[in-house]
């Protein structure tokens, strides 16, 4: 006999939008359930953010290891590293489940009711749990599926064809990789796994690697991933895999066929909204592409039915699911509330790492308006100097007529740590003078921050 729930809110989805929703009306009181049919923390805990930067430490470690052992400029001298790919994966396996175990203590602590199965919608205030007989009313549906890796016909995944998913728990390591796809999620594995010890090649259909990224940002990388030996075959498209020869076919600027051998090809051209499998066409929902078209609260075009992250389309972050998770929780408890961030940080962690918060040169031109744009390169940077990575710079995008600050970016070692400074800074409405006049630690990545500050206003002290 089927069992039927009563709630009043019903999250389908248990990642970073999914849990920190939960969380968030738990402490405000309202009866929540949680249905998530795989692992709590979703893509970004189990198949993605975290376990991928668990994999980029990995590399990075056995990488420096490995230049000790060739005898570097430091004096350190070591003999040459193998590596357990076993025992990597099991460490990183060990990160996913304390924060996944962290999720569920903390689910249970706030008195949300966390059923595991796969929902099934039947209309905006009725889920079923398939193969669990339960139905469960609601009186707010909070829809947080997120997203799947994008598949390529010619490529289907199985044998030696790899998503990311398979690509961040290797049983063993290929001698030959193929990336297909040079944005963030390709170039990222991509590093990791020739620092890692395979050789890599990268096929992207694009003129350029990062190509959501401006060139002046992106060039450090460029010369990175050169310096590191990775083979890139930009502006080719890829016409299949013959497995008879392990060989991936691509077609050059030219026209002309090439066959590049390979033991493994990642698939890596980015991810689409999680729509399907789940009857979310029963609701009929206003629909921008092939995501679900939200207002600025999260709501769709169905009252008291919610879509919060990748679903509701880009940006794909999970941080931004985050902020709309708690936010729709605080609305449903009556607070009013609005999804109006002047900015969200994007960051890549590739070698180096990039973070681009709000405006860039472009965007700001392309809006009209007349900016500053300066730069301060970190090869003048006496921390970045201590770390041997004098590699890129902090640019900074403000207003001329009156110095409000409307973009950050930056690309260097560790720059991902100042993505939070940058998104502060747009917040709270700063000015070149506001970031100039405050005192930075020195010796720091940050100096740099103040010194892009400094320069805009015509008096870098360090430059």
């Amino acid at each position: 006999m089927q069992q039927t729930l009563n709630t009043t809110l019903l999250i389908i989805g248990g990642g970073p939008g999914g849990y920190v929703a939960a969380i968030r009306a738990g402490q405000l009181g309202i009866s929540t359930i949680l249905v998530e049919g795989q692992a709590l923390g979703g893509t970004c805990l189990n198949i993605g953010c975290i376990p991928s930067k668990a994999l980029i430490h990995v590399a990075e470690q056995f990488q420096q290891t490995r230049h000790h052992s060739q005898g570097s400029a430091l004096g350190i001298n070591v003999s040459a590293p193998t590596l357990d790919i076993g025992k990597s994966v099991e460490w990183k396996d060990g990160i996913v489940d304390r924060l996944t175990t962290g999720v569920a203590a903390l689910l249970r602590k706030h008195k949300v009711q966390v059923i595991h199965g796969w929902a099934r919608v039947i209309d905006g205030k009725t889920v079923e749990i398939e193969g669990a007989d339960t139905r469960i009313q609601c009186e707010h549906l909070l829809l947080a599926s997120g997203s799947k890796s994008v598949n390529l016909p010619m490529l289907p995944i199985g044998g030696p064809i790899i998503s990311s998913t398979e690509a961040l728990a290797p049983k063993a390591l290929p001698k030959r990789l193929i990336v297909v796809g040079g944005g963030y999620i390709g170039l990222e594995l991509g590093i990791a796994y020739r620092k890692l010890g395979a050789e890599v090649s990268v096929v992207e259909a694009q003129e350029r690697i990062l190509p959501a990224y401006d060139a002046e940002l992106t060039q450090p990388v460029l010369e990175s991933v050169k310096q590191l030996g990775i083979k890139l075959y930009l502006k080719h498209s890829v016409e299949g895999f013959d497995a008879a020869t392990h060989s991936l076919q691509v077609r050059d600027p030219n026209g002309d066929s090439l066959k590049l051998e390979t033991d493994q090809v990642l698939v890596a051209v980015g991810r689409k909204p999680n729509t399907q499998g789940w009857n979310l066409e029963a609701l009929n929902l206003e629909m921008n592409g092939s995501a679900i078209r939200i207002d600025q609260r999260c709501q769709t075009s169905m009252r008291n039915v919610w879509a919060i992250g990748d679903l509701a389309g880009e940006p794909m972050l999970a941080h931004r699911a985050m902020a709309q998770g708690e936010m729709v929780a605080e609305l449903i408890a009556g607070q009013h509330r609005e999804f109006n961030p002047t900015a969200i940080a994007a960051v890549c962690f590739t070698d180096p790492e990039l973070v681009v918060v709000g405006k860039t040169p472009d965007e700001a031109k392309a809006a009209g308006l007349d900016c500053i744009v300066s730069s301060f390169p970190f090869a003048a940077n006496g921390r970045a100097m201590t770390l041997e990575s004098k590699n890129g710079f902090v640019r900074v995008v403000a207003r001329r007529d009156n110095h409000l600050i409307v973009g950050w970016q930056a690309v260097g070692v560790g720059v991902s740590e100042l993505s939070t400074a940058f998104g502060q800074s747009l917040e709270m409405g700063a000015r070149l003078e506001d970031i100039a006049g405050t005192i930075h630690a020195h010796p720091t990545l940050g100096e740099a921050v103040q010194e892009a500050a400094l320069r805009a206003l015509g008096h870098a002290l360090h430059l």
